[in-house]
C-alpha cells in the first residue's frame, strides 16, 4: 500500500493498491482447491467493482462481518458493508455505513467489546485516508455496533491535527487503527501517515470523547530496531499493528516496514518499553532457496502472535518482483531509487549506464532541459513544483537521453527520504533518490545540509548549474520475487528467524508478470490451534500453513475460478467452530473452514 501525492510521489507501503486482478493485470493463477478446507459461502457486495473492497473485520459474537469499501479510482460509495454471517453458508448484507465525502476506510477494520465505566457495548473502529484532498479527512472513526444493522457514529475523523508541530484543519490520514480494552481504560493506536511520530495513541475509555494522549517515533525512541545493513533498508515507518494481552502486559507488535517487526510493552501508553524486534536476514533467505542471491527488501507489513505466544508470524508485502540496483559508478556508492510505475521498465538482467546531466526541475516556467550532448547520457532532475510525468515529458522533449533520475526536493516531508513514483513516460524513469545523493552526483554534497533542508518551507532549487555534467551511473534490474512470510521465535531482544514461506510461483520468473500480484498481504493466527495460520495472498488466494518443527508447511490452498484477489483475513468462532472470513478486493466476502491436519 502506498500514499500517492499530487506530484506522483509514493511512500511505499502505505497506499491502497488497486490491482485489477480480474482485469487489467492480464491474467491470473489457475483455480485450485487443496487440503482439508471448505468454502462455505461467497457474497458479492453492493456497488463492488475491481479493487474496491479492502479489509474485513468480524464482531466478537462471530455473527457480523464488516468490510471496507475504499476510494479506489472513483472515490464513490466509500464506507463499510455490514454483513449478517450468523448463518455462514448464507451471509446477507444488512446495512452500509456511508463514509464522509472524500474519505475512505481501508486497512484498519476492527470490532471489539468495550466494558469501561463510560461505555458497555460493541464498537467498530476504522481508519480514514483521503481520496479527495480538499474535502476528505483522516483520523479514526468509532461506531456503536451493539445493534449491527443500525450502527451509530460515536466519533468520526478524530486524530492528530498537527504535522511536526504545525496545526492543520483536518486530522492526519491514518493507514490503520487497533483498539483494546484494558479494564477501566481503553485505548486505540493509529498509524499516522503524515509525520515521523507515526504511533498515535488515543484514550477511548469513553469512545464519544476520544483523546489523543501520546505520539511516538519508534526508531528514534528505540534505535536498536534500525538495521545497519544492507543499506537499502531505509524506509522506516509504521504500517500496521496488533495489541495482545500476554501475562500482565499489553504487548504491541508493530510492523515497522524496513525496521522489521517490533514488540513494545504498551501497558502504560504514556511510558512505552522496548521488548524485542526482528532483523531481515541478508541475503534474502526465501529468494536464496530458489537460487537467487539478493539483499532483503524489508517491507514488514503485518504480523500476529500465535495462540500460545510461542511465535510471531510476519507478512512482508512486496508488489515489485524486480529489484532495481542503482549505482554511482564514479564514487562507487549505491543510489537509493526504484523504477517508476508507468514508464519503460528495465527487463531482467538489463543495464542502463551513462554520464549524468543536471536538467533542473523540468517544469513549465523553468529553464528548458538541455539536450543530451553524448549518447547514453542520464538526465537528473529535481522533484518539486510539477508532477513526475511532466518532468519526464520535458526530458523526452529535450531529446537524446537514455533515462531520467529524479532526486528529492527540500522540506520536512522530503530531503533524505526515498520515495517511489507514480509516473507515465516513454523512457525509463528512476527515483525518488534522497536529496544528498542528487547533490553528490555533481560534486555538491558539501553544499547539502540536512537540518536546513528539513526546516525549509519552500522548494528551493538545488545550487547546481543547469547542464552540468556529473558522475557516471548505472541501473540494473534483477528478479527477486514477491512478498512472503516469516516465522520468528517470540523472545525478548532480537527474535530469531526460524523459517520463511512463500507460494511456489512467488520466486519463479515465469510468474513475474501477467498473473496478478503474488505477494502475501495479511496473516491471521488460529484462536483454537497454536500451530495454524491463515493468509490472504492477493492473486495467490487463500492459504493455510501449520507450524511443524519450527517450519511453516502449507496445508491448504484455494484460488477460485477466474482468479482470486484477497486482501483481508479474519478468524472468528461460531458455536465452537473456527471459521475464517476473507475479503476479495474485486467482489466481496468469502467464508472458509479449515480442519487442522495436526489438531
Amino acid at each position: 500500500m502506498s500514499t500517492v501525492s499530487s506530484d506522483g510521489a509514493v511512500i511505499k507501503g502505505t497506499d491502497e493498491r488497486d490491482t485489477h486482478q480480474h482485469g487489467g493485470s492480464g491474467g491470473h493463477l489457475a483455480a485450485k482447491k487443496e487440503g482439508p478446507l471448505e468454502v462455505l459461502s461467497t457474497l458479492r457486495l453492493k456497488n463492488a467493482e475491481p479493487g474496491k473492497i479492502a479489509d474485513v473485520g468480524v464482531s466478537p459474537t462471530g455473527k457480523t462481518a464488516f468490510l471496507a469499501a475504499w476510494g479506489g479510482e472513483t472515490c464513490r460509495y466509500n464506507g463499510l458493508h455490514v454483513v449478517d454471517i450468523a448463518n455462514p453458508v448464507a451471509p446477507k448484507e444488512v446495512s452500509f455505513i456511508q463514509a464522509k465525502e472524500g474519505s475512505a476506510p481501508g486497512e484498519g477494520i476492527q470490532a471489539i467489546n468495550l466494558t469501561t465505566p463510560a461505555f458497555n457495548g460493541e464498537i467498530l473502529v476504522t481508519n480514514n485516508e483521503k481520496c479527495k484532498e480538499k474535502v476528505g479527512f483522516g483520523g479514526m472513526n468509532i461506531y456503536d455496533v451493539t445493534k449491527p444493522s443500525s450502527p451509530t457514529p460515536l466519533v468520526e475523523g478524530f486524530g492528530d491535527t498537527t504535522v511536526n508541530g504545525q496545526g492543520k484543519k483536518a486530522a492526519n490520514d491514518i493507514h490503520s487503527v487497533f483498539a483494546w480494552d484494558a479494564g477501566d481504560r481503553a485505548y486505540a493506536v493509529m498509524v499516522d501517515n503524515e509525520e515521523g511520530a507515526d504511533v498515535d495513541i488515543v484514550d477511548i475509555t469513553d469512545p464519544r470523547k476520544a483523546k489523543l494522549i501520546a505520539e511516538y517515533d519508534l526508531d528514534e525512541m528505540f534505535p536498536q530496531i534500525v538495521q545497519d545493513a544492507p543499506k537499502n533498508l531505509v524506509e522506516i515507518f509504521l504500517h500496521d499493528l496488533v495489541v495482545k494481552k500476554i501475562g500482565d502486559k499489553q504487548v504491541m507488535m508493530a510492523s515497522y516496514w524496513d525496521a522489521g517487526y517490533v514488540k513494545i510493552d504498551v501497558t502504560d501508553p504514556l511510558n512505552l518499553t522496548y521488548l524485542g524486534d526482528t532483523d531481515f536476514t541478508d541475503p534474502d533467505p526465501e529468494a536464496l532457496e530458489s537460487g537467487i542471491t539478493v539483499p532483503p527488501e524489508g517491507n514488514g507489513h503485518e504480523s500476529e502472535f500465535t495462540k500460545d505466544n510461542k511465535y510471531v508470524i510476519g507478512a512482508d508485502e512486496d508488489f515489485a518482483p524486480f529489484a532495481l540496483f542503482a549505482r554511482n559508478n564514479t564514487d562507487a556508492t549505491d543510489i537509493t531509487a526504484s523504477q517508476g510505475s508507468g514508464t519503460v521498465a528495465l527487463q531482467e538482467g538489463q543495464t542502463i549506464s551513462g554520464q549524468t546531466v543536471i536538467g533542473g526541475r523540468a517544469c513549465l516556467g523553468d529553464p528548458a532541459v538541455p539536450a543530451a550532448t553524448a549518447p547514453g547520457q542520464i538526465a537528473v532532475v529535481e522533484r518539486g513544483v510539477c508532477s513526475f510525468t511532466k518532468k519526464v515529458a520535458a526530458v523526452e522533449a529535450a531529446s537524446g537521453y537514455a533515462a531520467v533520475l529524479i532526486f528529492n526536493r527540500d522540506g520536512s516531508d522530503a530531503c533524505h527520504q526515498s520515495l517511489g513514483m507514480s509516473v507515465e513516460g516513454n523512457i525509463p524513469a528512476f527515483g525518488v533518490a534522497p536529496r544528498r545523493q542528487g547533490f553528490a552526483l555533481f560534486g555538491q554534497e558539501g553544499q547539502y545540509n540536512d537540518a536546513a533542508c528539513n526546516a525549509s518551507t519552500a522548494t528551493a532549487p538545488a545550487p547546481i548549474t543547469l547542464g552540468a555534467l556529473g558522475d557516471a551511473v548505472s541501473f540494473e534490474s534483477k528478479f527477486d520475487g514477491w512478498g512472503y512470510v516469516h516465522l520468528f521465535r517470540n523472545t525478548d531482544g532480537k527474535m530469531a528467524e526460524l523459517d520463511t514461506y512463500a507460494i511456489a510461483e512467488a520466486h519463479d520468473k515465469a510468474f513475474a508478470t501477467g498473473f496478478g500480484d503474488l505477494s502475501v498481504h495479511e496473516v491471521a493466527t488460529s484462536k483454537q490451534n497454536a500451530h495454524v495460520a491463515y493468509f490472504s495472498y492477493y492473486a495467490g488466494g487463500f492459504r493455510v500453513a501449520e507450524i511443524e518443527g519450527d517450519k511453516l508447511v502449507e496445508k491448504g490452498a484455494y484460488i477460485e475460478a477466474g482468479g482470486s484477489n484477497l486482501w483481508g483475513v479474519e478468524v472468528f468462532t461460531q458455536n465452537g467452530r473456527e471459521l475464517v472470513a476473507t475479503s476479495d478486493r474485486d467482489d466481496g466476502l468469502r467464508i472458509m473452514e479449515y480442519t487442522p491436519v495436526n489438531p
